[in-house]
């Protein structure tokens, strides 16, 4: 007699529980939806404004290095920007934790991530955050 594990009804693991029909969606982690958003985004505006930009590197991190000063009254970065020197590229980093901290819906992220590029991009080019984007809303 073959015994079974009583999982807590957390129901079945294993092979079994995975969908390996190619047309059966695999749920995405909400990391990975951030990341699409972030791409989508980021794929966008470096095209536009690539001949000026440069070297630049992307990336999207889960929080920011809170510095042991740190109070209450400062706020939490949603983005920072590294200026590049001589070879070394520029690095815009998105941080997806306070966004999301901050958004309730799919689309406030949407807006929230733009906001903080194009912020950022405006930084870097010596421009107004207008010119960079024109759905961009501080």
């Amino acid at each position: 007699m073959t015994r079974h594990r009583d999982r807590h009804g957390r129901g079945r693991r294993g092979p079994i529980a995975v969908p390996t029909d190619p047309k059966v969606p695999v749920l995405r982690t909400r990391r990975e939806r951030f990341d699409d958003i972030a791409l989508s985004i980021v794929t966008e505006i470096d095209a536009r404004w690539q001949s000026r930009l440069g070297l630049i590197e992307y990336a999207v991190e889960e929080s920011p290095d809170i510095p042991s000063d740190w109070t209450a009254e400062d706020h939490i970065p949603l983005g920072s920007l590294e200026r590049g020197a001589g070879a070394k590229p520029a690095r815009l980093v998105i941080y997806r934790r306070p966004i999301e901290h901050r958004c309730q819906t799919r689309a406030e992220v949407e807006a929230m991530v733009l906001m903080v590029v194009v912020e950022q991009v405006a930084d870097l080019l010596g421009i107004d955050a207008e010119e960079v984007d024109p759905r961009y809303q501080p």
